[in-house]
């Protein structure tokens, strides 16, 4: 890959692209700066060639206008504290987004930013087994270090899953025995580093997840669904038996009546803060300003009764859509479900045919599988909303989503070169 970047219209601008498509989940200050460095080779190579990627189209609106959301929601914000930081956050993660999406990347590249991720996240697993096992980890559970909480660790680790299984089921055919064995293992650590972290959402929207994926692959071969239906079945039997974290955990709520964990009482706190704030909310990053006091103050401006034993505080609703509800407000959230709808949408009308190329196959299902585990996950955990979470998940999204219906058409004509050689 080293030696063929020379040859990429962009080399500086891909290798800072795949650098921080590395440290995504490893460390925060190189991809921070790597961000930056990103952005100005983008704009200095696009300035250069006179070319920004096509005409403007209805995706360039949206990502506007998701981004612009954010500064609005900031200028109105019921609270201040942090909601200019929210703010750039979404700025961060939305321009690589629609950078990206106006990078016309060739398939070739494509093909190393998901490599990247893959390569990245295996790694990451690595260093975060051994921080676990030595002790070296304060937290005591499996993280990876630039994500952090082991729920955002699980949400990452089910995107990459849902991008690796992909990988494995459409490049089976085509590949050798060393190829097919290295994918699947990968495949496999993933998966058993998911049920490790013992996040009930991320595991149960991750099963469904591999379902979904094998399920597109219905008509053009049907041995995935049916081995992934089994492998399924067998890995929640197994993990009966052997009553794994997440089975304890999960049978600890039920006898203490508290399935949701409290999210209830989350949930009621970031609906009171709507109800004060209903257009643009307390702000992005102000969710932990929200206090006893404050709602005892809204609740008796509303002429309603408050019982503080009906509300609990914290720095996030545990949920997308609640604490985008109580962050950014109606006008923050339509925005939102505006870009999730789209990336559904778009998914759904663009998805792989049969005789499609296999690269098209594995970006499409990693796309699919970000907006899977981020909506999925997102009714009972902050995924896409989470500022410690943003570029994870966002540039993920952006690899793999953009890529798919950017680069189809450069598939189709790499699938008919090859078809006529």
């Amino acid at each position: 890959m080293l030696a063929e970047l020379k040859s990429v219209r962009f080399p500086v601008e891909t290798g800072i692209l795949l650098a921080l498509c590395i440290f995504l989940p490893l460390a925060e200050a190189p991809k921070n700066l790597l961000w930056g460095a990103y952005l100005v080779a983008w704009l200095v190579n696009r300035v250069r060639a006179r070319e920004f990627g096509g005409r403007w189209d209805a995706w360039d609106t949206l990502i506007g206008l998701w981004i612009a959301s954010g500064y609005l929601v900031a200028a109105f914000a019921g609270l201040h504290g942090d909601e200019w930081g929210g703010a750039n956050d979404l700025l961060r993660y939305g321009s690589i987004l629609w950078l990206v999406k106006r990078a016309q990347y060739s398939a070739r590249e494509c093909a190393w930013l998901l490599g990247a991720l893959a390569v990245s996240v295996v790694a990451g697993l690595a260093i975060g087994y051994f921080r676990l096992w030595t002790g070296i980890g304060k937290s005591g559970t499996l993280q990876l270090h630039s994500v952090g909480h082991v729920n955002h660790t699980a949400i990452y680790i089910a995107i990459m899953l849902g991008a690796c299984a992909s990988w494995l089921i459409a490049y089976w055919r085509v590949s050798g025995a060393p190829a097919r064995a290295l994918a699947a293992a990968v495949t496999l650590l993933l998966l058993v580093s998911l049920i490790f972290t013992a996040s009930r959402g991320a595991i149960g929207v991750g099963l469904v997840m591999l379902v979904a994926l094998a399920a597109a692959w219905w008509r053009a071969w049907r041995a995935p669904l049916l081995l992934s239906l089994a492998g399924i079945a067998l890995v929640i039997a197994a993990g009966i038996a052997l009553r794994v974290e997440v089975v304890r955990k999960q049978e600890r709520n039920i006898a203490d009546q508290n399935v949701l964990a409290f999210r209830e009482s989350i949930w009621r706190t970031s609906v009171g803060a709507w109800e004060r704030y209903p257009w643009f909310g307390v702000g992005m990053g102000n969710y932990g300003l929200i206090s006893p006091a404050l709602m005892k103050q809204w609740r008796a401006e509303a002429g309603k009764e408050y019982d503080e034993k009906q509300y609990i505080f914290s720095t996030h609703a545990h949920s997308l859509y609640v604490n985008a509800l109580a962050e950014r407000g109606a006008i923050g959230l339509a925005a939102l479900m505006a870009a999730l709808l789209a990336w559904i949408i778009g998914l759904l009308r663009d998805r792989p045919r049969p005789g499609d190329p296999p690269l098209y196959w594995t970006l499409w299902g990693g796309a699919a599988s970000a907006w899977i585990v981020s909506a999925g996950v997102g009714t009972a955990n902050t995924t896409l909303q989470f500022v410690e979470l943003h570029a994870c998940t966002a540039a993920s999204s952006a690899c793999c989503w953009v890529s798919s219906f950017q680069a189809k058409p450069y598939l189709a004509v790499c699938a008919s070169k090859a078809t006529a050689a």
